[in-house]
């Protein structure tokens, strides 16, 4: 499942979400694609963030040059894509400058909870994931029952379907804390980092969200952002060979 759109996008050019997303895309192309195995895993072990290093007083920086490292095509591209859909009503209500400060300050918070909980691993840890899912628990905080279309994959095509954001990034929680409890130090997922990056943006927003109204906020806009809905067809892609009713009696789009 993947989500694709809120129902109330902001309206406003996210530069700094926008900005974030090129700088990643740049720094992922320049190391990754056209380098060896060697050289790519040297990059992490120079620039990612080492528990082990760090315990012992070095590579003091490296938390900071790690968020924007990433581990492979689908690692950059699912920490966009979350940050993509979750980023712009955020930073439209915390202004670009701010918005910016709490993502960097929720990477290292994030990246700060995985070293306490693994302080001699010698995995690199590598990504936006920390940062972008302080994003996704300021989204939590301030939007509980905005609308997301999940992209859903099953037997014979692919779907979307609206679900609450409160659900949707409850559960994500819920995942990361059970994966942090079930795996081992030498996971390559640093759920502890994720956990951490969430609930310091849920912490590091509640002034702005206070600032908006907190409660009052909620109850004014029904928990949805502060933004009109923009209505969107999005195609019902099927399988080859599944057998579909007349075209008179379906549509051709589900329109949400």
């Amino acid at each position: 499942m993947l989500p694709v759109r809120d129902h109330n996008p902001s309206g406003h050019v996210p530069v700094v979400s926008w900005t974030l997303i090129a700088v990643n895309i740049l720094v992922f192309m320049a190391f990754y694609p056209l380098g060896s195995a060697a050289s790519v895993l040297a990059v992490y072990h120079d620039w990612g963030m080492v528990p082990a290093r760090i315990s012992d007083g070095d590579g003091l920086l490296t938390p900071v040059t790690a968020l924007f490292l990433h581990g492979g095509w689908l690692h950059l591209g699912l920490n966009m894509l979350f940050l993509r859909v979750f980023g712009d009503n955020v930073e439209a209500e915390m202004g670009p400058l701010r918005f910016l400060g709490f993502y960097l300050a929720c990477g290292l918070i994030a990246f700060a909870l995985q070293f306490i909980a693994r302080t001699d691993s010698p995995v690199p840890i590598a990504g936006a994931s920390g940062a972008v899912a302080g994003v996704m628990g300021a989204y939590f905080l301030m939007f509980p029952r905005a609308r997301v279309d999940l992209l859903v994959y099953y037997i014979i095509g692919l779907r979307t379907f609206a679900v609450p954001a409160w659900a949707l990034l409850g559960l994500w929680l819920l995942v990361q804390v059970a994966g942090g409890l079930a795996t081992p130090s030498g996971s390559s997922v640093a759920f502890w980092a994720h956990v951490g990056g969430f609930l310091a943006g849920v912490a590091l927003s509640a002034h702005t969200w206070r600032q908006l109204g907190g409660v009052r906020f909620w109850r004014r806009f029904g928990g949805l952002p502060p933004h009109p809905q923009a209505p969107a067809a999005i195609p019902v892609v099927r399988r080859a060979g599944a057998v579909l009713p007349p075209p008179q009696s379906r549509g051709l789009f589900r329109r949400d």
